[in-house]
C-alpha cells in the first residue's frame, strides 16, 4: 500500500530517479543513483545492461533544473549512452535532439527517444564497471551493516 503514494521525504528529481531505475529493472539493467564516476562528478542514474553496456540517466524536474546543469556534457565519456528523464510537464523540445529521452514519473517510466551508442574503450568500460561493482557492494553492506566502518 506504501508503493501507491510517492515518499514525500524525496527530491522531485529522486522521484524521477525512482521510476527510471524501476523502469530500466524491468528491462534487466542494474541501477545505482547518485554515482560518481569521476571526482567533480555525479550522475543522477548509472544504469550497467545485460550486455555490460553502461547508460547515464539525468533527472530534471523543472526547466530551471536543466539550464542551470553545467556538467552534463563530461558525463558523456563514461556511458555508452546518455539520456534525460523529465516529467510530462517538462519542455522536452529544449533537450539536445541527439541525447534519449525518458518520460517519468515516481511510480515507472517510458523510453521515448533512443540515443545513438558510443561505446567506449574497453579499458574505461572495464573501470567503470569494476568501479560500478565495488559502489554496490558497499552500499548493500552498509544496509546490512549501518554501524560498520565506512568507506574511504
Amino acid at each position: 500500500m506504501t508503493d501507491l503514494l510517492p515518499d514525500p521525504g524525496l527530491a522531485p528529481g529522486q522521484l524521477l530517479a525512482r521510476g527510471v531505475c524501476r523502469h530500466l529493472r524491468d528491462h534487466d539493467f542494474a541501477c545505482l543513483e547518485e554515482f560518481v564516476p569521476d571526482r567533480g562528478l555525479r550522475v543522477d542514474v548509472m544504469a550497467l545492461g545485460p550486455k555490460g553496456e553502461l547508460w547515464i540517466v539525468e533527472c530534471k524536474s523543472s526547466r530551471a533544473d536543466y539550464t542551470s546543469d553545467t556538467k552534463w556534457q563530461g558525463y558523456l565519456p563514461f556511458a555508452d549512452r546518455f539520456f534525460w528523464a523529465v516529467d510530462t510537464a517538462f519542455p522536452a523540445e529544449v533537450l539536445p535532439a541527439e541525447t534519449g529521452l525518458i518520460i517519468a514519473d515516481a511510480f515507472g517510466a517510458e523510453m521515448v527517444r533512443m540515443p545513438q551508442a558510443t561505446p567506449l574503450a574497453a579499458a574505461r568500460r572495464k573501470a567503470q564497471t569494476a568501479k560500478f561493482a565495488r559502489c554496490a557492494a558497499i552500499r548493500l553492506q552498509g544496509l546490512r551493516d549501518p554501524m560498520g566502518r565506512a568507506a574511504g
